[in-house]
This record gives C-alpha cells, sequence and structure tokens, in this order.
C-alpha cells in the first residue's frame, strides 16, 4: 500500500473518529432536562462511542506508519498496550455503571401527549430517574422531576400539575402550555386522618 494511500485511510478513520465524539456530545446534550429524547435514546452511550473513537484513532495511527518499519511496530506495540489497558476499564464501566432497567409510564389525565416515566437505572444500588415527556414522535422532550434511591411518589394531581411526596412535604409541579414543567414549589404533606 503506498504512504499517500495509507494517509487517506487513516485521515478517513479519524474523521470516523470525530464523528463518534460529535454523536457522543450530542447525546449527552440532549441528556439534560428539556432535551429530544429520541436524540438522547440513540446518542447518549458515551462509553460505546468514545470506546470506538480511542479505536479508530489507534488503528488510524497503525494504518498510517505501517508494520515494516520499526517505528510502525513500535507504535503498534504502544496502541496494543494502551488497548490493553483502556478496553477492560471500557468493558467495568459497562458493566457496573448504570443502565435503563424496568420502566414504568402514566399519562397525564385527558393528555396522553404528557407522560410521567419512572425509569431504575440499574447497579447495584439503583437509582430511580422521574421525569415528564412531552410531546411524541421526533419532537418528544423530557424534563427532569426527581433522581431518587427510594421514598417518593410520583403522581398527576391534575391535567397540569405533578405532584411528587418526598418524606413529609409534597413538590408541586405545573405543566406549562408549552410542554416544559414550572420551578416547584413545597406544600407540607396534609395529616393523616
Amino acid at each position: 500500500m503506498t504512504v499517500v494511500r495509507r494517509r487517506w485511510i487513516a485521515w478517513g478513520l479519524r474523521g470516523m473518529a470525530l464523528a463518534a465524539l460529535l454523536a457522543c456530545a450530542a447525546g449527552r446534550r440532549e441528556s439534560r432536562s428539556g432535551g429530544l429524547v429520541v436524540v438522547e435514546r440513540w446518542l447518549n452511550h458515551p462509553v460505546l462511542l468514545i470506546g470506538s473513537a480511542l479505536v479508530l484513532v489507534a488503528v488510524s495511527f497503525f494504518v498510517e506508519l505501517g508494520f515494516s518499519s520499526e517505528t510502525g511496530q513500535i507504535g503498534c506495540g504502544l496502541g496494543l498496550a494502551a488497548l490493553g489497558f483502556g478496553l477492560p476499564i471500557a468493558v467495568l464501566m459497562y458493566l457496573f455503571g448504570p443502565h435503563e432497567g424496568s420502566s414504568h409510564r402514566e399519562a397525564a389525565p385527558g393528555r396522553p401527549d404528557r407522560v410521567i416515566t419512572i425509569t431504575e437505572m440499574g447497579g447495584f444500588d439503583p437509582l430511580y430517574r422521574r421525569e415528564l415527556v412531552s410531546g411524541s414522535g421526533w419532537s418528544a422532550r423530557h424534563w427532569e422531576l426527581d433522581y431518587s434511591r427510594h421514598g417518593t411518589g410520583v403522581n398527576w394531581s391534575g391535567p397540569d400539575r405533578i405532584t411528587i411526596t418526598r418524606g413529609k412535604t409534597l413538590a408541586v409541579f405545573d405543566v406549562l402550555p408549552d410542554g416544559s414543567l414550572s420551578e416547584p414549589w413545597e406544600e407540607p404533606l396534609p395529616p393523616k386522618p
């Protein structure tokens, strides 16, 4: 393979690595409150995308340097050592990091385009993500309500109002006409009869 051809292939691989990093950045941005649900589901996989980018960059250096020269053989050895160190770390992060588990959905009374989702984020000590999904299809956006390990109840207290029980208080959110959430206000929990 000629030197020019190896360089073209190497830069093509680096371009694919850059595309993976940009996709990861877009997924992370949309994972924040108010982000697009579809983009987050497709692109918010940092271990997979960043790991792929690192592998593509390592392979691009192998291709560009070639294996016949001493520099290429040293580069190949260093790249394999880096992959041998980084790959187990990525696998452990994937296995023991948070994963989406079971999910529960509850639509607003009379408003099927507004849904409360409660998703179990796996791991040793599960974390529950509670959010409002407004809209449908490509334009659906998610709004963060609560992250907790236990003890909070989320329910609709009207077609445009969400109540979260937190210990001895209630956090009340209003759903605005555009589907976003107002700032919560706290109310004391009513006494039990």
